[in-house]
């Protein structure tokens, strides 16, 4: 258990047997009546938000997550194959929850994953991966540079510099979904 005026942001709490993760959470107080927590929380299952007050000092669940590494295997059906990296279980992990991330994952890619349990909430891809340019799509003109679109061997496509060629392995930020320079 914590209490509400403890609540920071990347904090998991369970509210009716459902888990939220805290987006942000501050105190306020009004001219009259009591102080409260306000909080904005994020549905780890259905991924939306919600606001909830808190009373000051009032308890809370804390949920603790736990973290393990998998390495990507492959696609199967509608779903995706992990292998967890200590245990040599595989791990099956819904489309729902690898989503947008799937455009980076190759063979061999290890990423981090939360478990509440023996249910999976979340995938994180690494930051920087060296992928190899597998398409070129043409030039794209600007005002001081240029500028393609390359597709890259997970299946992404990014903006690149115009010498970039295909078979290149180039270095890409996952999160911004940046070309960063060439290998």
């Amino acid at each position: 258990m914590v209490q509400s005026n403890q609540l920071t942001p990347g904090s998991t709490i369970t509210i009716a047997k459902k888990l939220y993760r805290v987006e942000s959470a501050v105190k306020v107080t009004v001219p009259k009546g009591q102080p409260f927590i306000k909080t904005k929380l994020r549905d780890l299952t259905s991924n939306q938000v919600i606001e909830k007050n808190f009373k000051p000092n009032q308890e809370v669940e804390e949920a603790a997550l736990q973290e393990k590494k998998l390495e990507f295997l492959y696609p199967e059906g509608k779903s995706y194959l992990f292998l967890d990296v200590h245990t040599l279980d595989q791990v099956l992990v819904p489309t729902s929850i690898v989503g947008k991330k799937i455009h980076y994952l190759k063979e061999g890619v290890e990423v981090k994953a939360s478990f509440f349990g023996n249910e999976i909430l979340a995938v994180e891809v690494p930051q920087y991966l060296e992928l190899m340019v597998v398409n070129e799509e043409g030039t794209h003109g600007r005002t001081t540079t240029s500028s393609k679109v390359a597709q890259l061997e997970t299946g992404a496509k990014i903006e690149v510099p115009p010498f970039i060629e295909v078979g290149d392995i180039i270095k890409v930020d996952t999160r911004s979904e940046e070309y960063i320079q060439r290998v």
